[in-house]
């Protein structure tokens, strides 16, 4: 299907955001509570393996408090993405969150990848998972991250269609942007903000045996020093810095030390803004931009 010659098709990029208020940039710290469920969700024998469950729930039993430490103690506020499995073994932990200030968004229910599902199983998982958040903390979440960041081209229609305002899963760029449901006049638009494997802590410390594939161990003065390059070119870009955390991971006390620096130069940059996801998505939703389509690429004959 041709793109909608009044919308920005596959090859535009994203269009300037202006931040609001004098900000110059914007950055958000997203934290995914995954727990035991990323493990499930790849191996559901793993619930056997007592050891593996127990790397799984130092997020919620000793990253996610630690987290919460730090944030209050610099006056900042986060998005955590929470699957619906994390919210029912850990109900007071996620209202723990919820008082707290932060946001709460969408994570799957059991972290499901989505690749391969169908229309309706994509939407059964979301409804599943809308309906765990509400039932543990009276949370009708605005926002969405996709498990293991596996989207389809129904994603934005069943996002819109459940309320959503926006999406954390692309990576296309690295400015926040309006990404049209589909092509064509009349299509709705959700707010899109970027995420990148560079700027997620996965791929610097995630390591089960048998579970999360080769994994490497890397030093935390390492993530932080490539995070810190980052996140000084997107305040000199204008751009936004979007992080992605794991409790389980960057929990422990070396990482969590490197996190406490980042936020402190997060904190020294003039012009930053540091902002939850949903407050990004409410300024870029108020901004008059052609929403951006994706035109799902045809196999040349």
């Amino acid at each position: 299907m041709a793109a909608d010659p009044g919308s920005h098709d596959a090859t535009t990029p994203a269009a300037p955001v202006t931040w609001p208020g004098g900000y110059q940039a914007a950055a958000t710290l997203g934290f995914d509570m995954d727990a035991e469920d990323v493990a499930l969700t790849v191996d559901p024998e793993s619930r056997h393996r007592l050891s593996a469950m127990s790397h799984q729930a130092y997020g919620p039993l000793t990253g996610v408090p630690r987290v919460l430490d730090l944030l209050e103690r610099y006056e900042v506020r986060a998005t955590f993405f929470c699957p619906g499995y994390t919210a029912e073994r850990y109900p007071d932990l996620l209202r723990r969150v919820r008082d707290a200030g932060h946001e709460i968004a969408h994570h799957g229910y059991l972290h499901e990848a989505i690749a391969g599902m169908s229309r309706d199983q994509e939407a059964a998982v979301l409804d599943r998972g809308l309906e765990a958040l509400d039932r543990v903390a009276g949370v009708r979440p605005v926002g969405y991250r996709a498990p293991m960041w596996e989207t389809t081209y129904a994603s934005a229609e069943l996002l819109l269609d459940r309320g959503f305002a926006y999406d954390s899963s692309l990576m296309d760029s690295d400015l926040p942007y309006q990404l049209a449901e589909r092509p064509g006049e009349g299509a709705r638009s959700i707010v899109e903000i970027p995420v990148s494997w560079a700027l997620d802590d996965w791929e610097q410390f995630a390591f089960v045996p048998e579970l999360f594939g080769p994994g490497v161990i890397e030093d935390p003065a390492k993530s932080l020093a490539m995070w810190t390059a980052e996140l000084t070119e997107a305040h000199r870009h204008g751009s936004c810095f979007t992080l992605t955390v794991h409790p389980f991971l960057s929990g422990r006390l070396g990482r969590l030390r490197a996190l406490e620096t980042l936020i402190q130069t997060m904190l020294t940059l003039p012009g930053l803004w540091l902002a939850p996801a949903r407050d990004l998505a409410e300024h870029v939703r108020s901004l008059d931009l052609t929403p951006r389509v994706f035109p799902q690429p045809e196999i040349p004959a």
